[in-house]
């Protein structure tokens, strides 16, 4: 008989036992099966027998485990053999669907974490080490600190130097991060945090700005580069070729940073256009020229459009995108940022303002909650005046009937209906009451509104962190569905200082004090911000 054969026999045995409860395995043969594998390891085995292939995946899943305990036991290792099993382990986790990667992920992180037993024994070991002196003091937090690493972050070290392997981490750690969401065991959840930290910590040090090479895309670059940043252009959709072309054209730069481990793949992308001024609306930057109602085959730019220095003061960062889940939290676009304001001020020395044009993702969904919780205290009545949403002058406004219901519940009601329903825009005599309510409100989402001290709106909180300041919130700036969806249609310029981006960077990050304009401070005034 074969290993392999040998191996899944075993497997066989263990999971027939273990489902049928036998009593009368006797002490003996469950040692003699312990001697292969645990347990748990043939547990992880149990969903691939109701598979079209199940002894063909068993055996090899069987050979994957045999290939980890061997790695995690023996302190001498061959390069190609290690190598080998790190492409089994890639070529078998590609093949398998999300719950079996679940079942093996869940297995690595409870069978080669950290030794919890060994972690408490060295504990003890330092505090009786802290009157024995320093150099053994040492010596015994040196030992605490590799029995807090996890074994399984070897694994993860050696299949991040194959080729693809650095792709294949973090297109993993995305798995592990779609899984926390849906997953219900609570222990899962932990061995699944624990190894996307694990993850995030080595793809932090593979992705410093060390490793990571700045371009910029032009017409002329590869046609699957040109496609890949089209392809994961999220926060304005590219909408055909021509609209490509023209946001890598003339007065429009598209810098990328790629890596080495993966060549021709976008990392992160930032499209920055190149204008007179800090612009106020989105059209002006993604609309081509006058081009715009006409057919797709006219909308190329003028070929023979020329960069005028004269024309150029102001870089405007419209859209920054990280392509690669796995690598969220992993800071990148504010260095991207950063480098490309360089290289612009390298090529265009009379640029003196940098300033992005950006979304406000989530405020018509934050709105339409405080309105229901006003609305629900209202008929509580256990809502003071002065913590109303709106001023008496703005109920008399939007209460243009009479009714039973009190003046305020009716104008936050018709408030919730205009945002929800975009019916605001139809009417002007309602965009003059409406446009008041909602400038304030937004700056109070972005101003005011935490989370843990910071902004509680993401894109905010990404370019605070950058030492940008929150500089001017620009009304009917993008009136797209997905605008007025998303923000009301209103957009947010973000200033950047680069004299003063790590001075307010830290101002943020360690007291959490938000720089801003006037404008934004004169519309957050009053009672009730």
């Amino acid at each position: 008989m074969t290993s392999k054969t040998l191996s899944i026999f075993r497997i066989h045995i263990c999971y027939s036992l273990w489902k049928n409860r036998h009593t009368q395995i006797t002490n003996h043969a469950f040692t003699w099966l312990k001697t292969w594998h645990t347990l748990p390891q043939v547990l992880a085995c149990q969903r691939f027998y109701s598979s079209d292939n199940g002894a063909g995946n068993a055996a090899m899943l069987a050979d994957e485990l045999q290939f980890l305990q061997t790695f995690y036991t023996s302190d001498v290792h061959g390069v190609l053999s290690i190598e080998k099993g790190c492409r089994r382990f890639c070529d078998l986790y590609r093949s398998m669907d999300t719950s079996s990667r679940l079942s093996l992920l869940c297995h690595i992180g409870e069978s080669y974490g950290v030794d919890q037993r060994a972690i408490v024994d060295v504990a003890q070991k330092v505090i009786d080490s802290q009157a024995r002196g320093e150099v053994l003091m040492l010596r015994t937090l040196e030992r605490l600190r590799r029995a807090l690493t996890p074994r399984y972050q070897l694994l993860l070290g050696d299949i991040g130097r194959l080729e693809g392997g650095v792709k294949f981490l973090a297109d993993m750690r995305a798995d592990i991060l779609n899984m926390l969401s849906t997953t219900s065991s609570d222990l899962d959840r932990a061995h699944l945090e624990a190894l996307q930290s694990c993850l995030r910590e080595l793809l932090s040090l593979w992705f410093t700005m060390g490793f990571l090479q700045l371009e910029r895309a032009t017409w002329h670059s590869s046609c699957d580069m040109l496609q890949k940043i089209s392809e994961y252009e999220v926060v304005h959709p590219v909408r055909h070729w021509a609209d490509m072309k023209r946001r890598v054209g003339p007065y429009r730069r598209c810098y990328v940073f790629t890596h080495n481990s993966m060549p021709r793949e976008p990392i992160v992308v930032l499209h920055c256009a190149l204008t007179k001024d800090i612009a106020s609306s989105i059209h002006s930057i993604l609309d081509m020229r006058g081009y715009s109602e006409k057919t797709e085959m006219d909308l190329t730019p003028p070929m023979e459009e020329v960069e005028k220095a004269e024309h150029i003061t102001t870089a405007m960062f419209y859209s920054v995108t990280s392509t690669q889940k796995g690598l969220q939290s992993v800071d990148l676009g504010n260095y991207l940022i950063k480098r490309a304001a360089v290289e612009l001020q390298k090529e265009w020395p009379q640029i003196t303002q940098f300033s992005s044009i950006s979304p406000i993702p989530g405020f018509r969904d934050w709105l339409t909650g405080e309105i229901n919780r006003q609305c629900g205290a209202l008929k509580d009545c256990s809502l003071k005046e002065e913590q109303y949403l709106i001023t008496q002058n703005e109920i008399s406004s939007l209460c243009t009937t009479d009714s039973i219901k009190p003046e305020a519940l009716i104008a936050l009601e018709r408030l919730k209906d205009h945002v929800i329903n975009v019916t605001w825009t139809r009417d002007q005599d309602i965009v003059t009451v409406v446009k008041p309510i909602l400038m304030r409100l937004c700056v109070r989402y972005l101003y005011r509104e935490k989370r843990r001290g910071y902004a509680l709106n993401t894109v905010a909180n990404f370019h605070l962190q950058n030492g940008a300041v929150l500089w001017r919130l620009n009304w009917a700036a993008d009136n797209s569905p997905r605008g007025l969806s998303s923000s009301c249609g209103l957009m947010v310029n973000y200033r950047y200082f680069l004299e003063d981006t790590v001075t307010y960077s830290q101002e943020y990050i360690e007291h959490k004090q938000i720089r801003a304009s006037q404008q934004i401070k004169e519309l957050c005034e009053g009672l009730h911000c």
